[in-house]
Formats: C-alpha cells, sequence, structure tokens
C-alpha cells in the first residue's frame, strides 16, 4: 500500500506514467511556457539544462494568400516571408513551427535565411512589439505533424498560436505544435480587479 500511494503522488507530481498492463515509466521531462510572454524556445531549454538545436525547413516569399491574409489580418496579395521549421531540445524534436512575417512591418527579413538563428529569436531581437495575443488548442497530430515530431499519427499534441503587433501593424503570426506529453503551459497572476466589500 505504501509503495502503491508513492508511485500515485509520483504520476499526480508528473514524474513518472502508468498503464495498466504495461508497468510503470519514467515521465519524459517537460519544458514549462509562461503563456503571458513571448517566450524564447532556445532560452527556456537551456534554462533546463537541455541542448537545443533549430532547423529551417521551408522559406518562401509570396503574396499572401486567403489563408495567410486571414491569420495575419491583412488583405491578400501583401508580400509575406512564411518560414517552417523543427525545434529540438535533447537531440529530440521539441516543436513544429509555422511562421508567417509581414514584410510591410519587418521589410529586413526579406533578406534573412533565417538557417542559423530561429526566426523567433530574430525577431525578438531586431523589432519592438506592443501587442501580443496567444490561442492555445489541441490537435491530433496529422502526418504533416507527425512525421517532423516523431510521433504516431493521432497523438494529441499542444498548439500555440501567437500574434504580435507593432501598434496596429501585423508582426508575425506563429503556429507551435507540441507533443503534449512533452510540455505544459503556466500561468501566475493575481487577483487584480477584485472589489473590496
Amino acid at each position: 500500500m505504501t509503495v502503491n500511494k508513492a508511485l500515485s503522488e509520483l504520476a499526480v507530481a508528473g514524474l513518472i506514467v502508468r498503464h495498466r498492463r504495461a508497468g510503470t515509466f519514467v515521465a519524459t521531462p517537460m519544458i514549462e511556457e509562461s503563456i503571458l510572454e513571448i517566450h524564447d524556445i532556445e532560452a527556456e531549454a537551456r534554462r533546463d539544462g537541455k541542448t537545443y538545436r533549430f532547423e529551417l525547413t521551408a522559406r518562401t516569399l509570396r503574396k499572401a494568400t486567403t489563408t495567410d491574409a486571414g491569420r495575419l489580418g491583412l488583405a491578400a496579395g501583401v508580400p509575406v516571408l512564411v518560414l517552417n521549421s523543427i525545434h529540438f531540445t535533447a537531440s529530440a524534436p521539441f516543436a513544429v513551427e509555422d511562421r508567417l512575417i509581414n514584410l510591410a512591418t519587418v521589410p529586413a527579413a526579406r533578406n534573412v535565411d533565417f538557417s542559423a538563428k530561429p526566426p523567433g529569436s530574430w525577431l525578438l531581437a531586431q523589432i519592438p512589439w506592443s501587442r501580443a495575443q496567444h490561442r492555445i488548442s489541441a490537435v491530433n497530430a496529422d502526418a504533416r505533424t507527425a512525421r517532423p515530431l516523431k510521433i504516431p499519427l493521432g497523438t494529441a499534441c499542444l498548439v500555440v498560436a501567437r500574434g504580435t503587433w507593432l501598434q496596429d501593424e501585423p508582426i508575425t503570426q506563429v503556429n507551435l505544435t507540441y507533443p503534449g506529453e512533452r510540455h505544459h503551459l503556466v500561468a501566475h497572476f493575481s487577483p487584480a480587479g477584485r472589489r473590496r466589500g
């Protein structure tokens, strides 16, 4: 009974995973992300003592499609830079990134190949932002997601869709997709605005 209770507490803490008939396994460590900040995956990985690597898989200059325009909140036809990449931590795929950059707001991005530095880190260093939005959802991995993350089709994944603006001008919109068991979101907040009475 004591051992079972200890294992139950470790499972609640997220340190082990228990599967009926299969056994008990050490859980894959997760990286925490604050949902109230613009985070840097490389900085978070290194903070947690993990190695980090970034791989750009596609870079395309084009006029915004209807889908692109909807994501950025712009008219179709404006010039955008489309970047697809994979983030690795501890030598394993950690997240896939699908990013649009509005070249009207960030014209310098047109001449950056982004093979050496992740676009998120580059943008944070190059251009200020005044407003951001996070939208978080759960999806099951399709082939386009499962292959680069090396997970089975249908695996539960967490998608963080983030947009940033400089005043009213969109800077970028990015969808970051994580295997659900490798990542979680954390928010710290206080009861601001609570009425006293």
